[in-house]
């Protein structure tokens, strides 16, 4: 009978890959606010179907990045304070960007005579990085990930995403 019991609590606690996905589309602070996966998420990061063939600790090292090289800090002509943003498409009479400073990403359609300067960021760092998220929490987004891009069930250690 206990066993019955433990088989029951176990089918109820939310799976390492559950858990997972959960953190990756929080609305707050997950990973899906700024990039895609298999279709899912905003595409304004890069999509990361493509790191799921690499090993924990590739995928761990990706999400801690803090090489921010395609966030720009805009000023807009009319005042207000800088914000650090991605572009998006451009032609002559609108650039898109993704103003990085909110959660999720605000797009911004602007006429490109309105940017007073773009700048290097030294600023805004990867929210992984700037959050210092858990070994435990970054393992469960490191198997949803392996297990969305490639459908690896397989646990992931906390000790390998250190």
């Amino acid at each position: 009978m206990l066993w019955i019991a433990l088989f029951l609590a176990q089918a109820a606690a939310p799976s390492q890959i559950q858990r997972g996905e959960a953190l990756f589309f929080d609305a707050q602070q997950g990973c899906g606010s700024c990039h895609a996966l298999k279709g899912k998420g905003t595409a304004v990061g890069p999509d990361l179907t493509g790191l799921g063939r690499l090993g924990p600790q590739a995928i761990a090292m990706a999400a801690h990045s803090t090489v921010t090289q395609y966030v720009q800090v805009i000023k807009l002509k009319s005042g207000g304070a800088s914000f650090p943003a991605m572009m998006g498409k451009k032609d002559d009479k609108t650039v898109v960007l993704y103003d990085l400073s909110k959660n999720p990403p605000e797009k911004k359609e602007i006429a490109p005579e309105d940017i007073a300067s773009s700048g290097s960021n030294d600023v805004w760092k990867h929210p992984p990085a700037a959050n210092k998220i858990d070994a435990e929490k970054l393992a469960d987004i490191v198997a949803y990930i392996k297990y969305a891009s490639t459908g690896t069930k397989k646990a992931v250690d906390p000790a390998d995403v250190r």
